[in-house]
């Protein structure tokens, strides 16, 4: 292909202002518009798109036929979507004689839907992928142009995968639209069956102790800052945790769950389901005892377990005392 490739291009957030820079500075393509998440609080990409002088738009659907009609007055080749929040229906998908093409940091068929990078580290995967594909009907379920992975090991948290992810899904996609320029982009459909991650809502943060210490391990490393942080409580005071670390050869035996059995002047060790953990990184207010007991619940299950042990006591006495 000899001229450029016209795009209209859809993002939000560091992945889509990283791809953007590639693109702008690339003389085999121009960026006819820009579309900002409807809620979007992103002013880099406005700022960036308005020193090239590429018009922004927003739209609250983007599948409204006047949106569409709108869209095709600028006769682009392809769209792209970079870390857009809204479903492309047919009829947008198709506006564009190249198509529609998505970036999803994910290994597709595996791995669709939302938080995926958070969902690798709580399933203890090995390595995370980035997929650029076409979109159509389906949720993440197009042919793929060019997938990549990424490897994962016992140093990365949620912190570092996303770090990885904000400059290769640039690179990815970069690289999948220079294919298609060249016309070396093959199409490969997706096979087996694949999953979909839902989006992490609040409540999903909070640690369950009968849990092994790998899967906590997993679970707070999963979801550390940037991210919410994995949350307990104790004595009725919530306590964030950023790190656990797997204590090496750590005894398996039975005890309370939840419970800190080993304590430092900066780490204290929990009792899992199944051994111990050392936990290095937390916020709480407060002084953190042996044999205090972390709990998945906060203010309102410590009360239901004070009044159970009230009544408990309250029962024993009434017992002892009525024979």
């Amino acid at each position: 292909m000899s001229e450029k490739i016209i795009i209209g291009y859809f993002g939000d957030g560091v992945w889509a202002h990283n791809a953007f820079r590639k693109i702008v500075n690339d003389a085999k393509f121009k960026i006819a518009f820009v579309v900002l998440r409807y809620d979007s609080s992103d002013e880099v990409l406005a700022t960036l798109a308005k020193e090239q002088n590429i018009p922004i738009l927003k739209e609250k659907n983007i599948n409204n036929p006047e949106f569409l009609d709108r869209l095709k007055d600028y006769n682009c080749d392809i769209f792209v979507s970079m870390s857009f929040d809204q479903i492309f229906k047919s009829e947008i998908i198709n506006i564009p004689p190249l198509k529609t093409i998505n970036c999803h940091a994910g290994k597709l068929p595996f791995y669709r839907g939302r938080n995926i990078l958070n969902w690798a580290l709580i399933n203890d995967e090995k390595d995370f992928g980035i997929t650029v594909h076409y979109m159509d009907t389906g949720i993440d379920t197009g042919d793929i142009i060019l997938q990549k992975t990424y490897p994962i090991s016992d140093n990365d948290n949620y912190a570092s995968l996303l770090e990885t992810a904000h400059i290769e899904c640039a690179s990815v996609l970069y690289e999948a639209l220079c294919e298609i320029y060249s016309g070396t982009a093959k199409r490969t459909k997706q096979e087996g069956s694949g999953f979909y991650c839902s989006k992490r809502e609040k409540g999903d943060e909070i640690i369950d102790w009968n849990s092994t210490s790998r899967e906590i391990f997993n679970f707070v490393r999963a979801i550390s800052p940037p991210a919410v942080g994995a949350k307990s409580y104790i004595n009725g005071k919530e306590i964030q945790i950023n790190k656990a670390v797997m204590i090496e050869n750590a005894p398996i035996y039975k005890c309370k769950i939840g419970a800190v059995v080993g304590l430092g002047a900066d780490y204290f060790v929990v009792k899992t389901k199944n051994s111990t953990i050392k936990i290095t990184d937390f916020i709480y207010n407060g002084k953190i005892k042996i044999g205090d007991i972390l709990l998945k619940g906060g203010g309102i299950v410590f009360k239901i377990l004070i009044l159970n042990d009230i009544f408990s006591k309250s029962n024993r006495t009434r017992c002892c005392g009525g024979r």
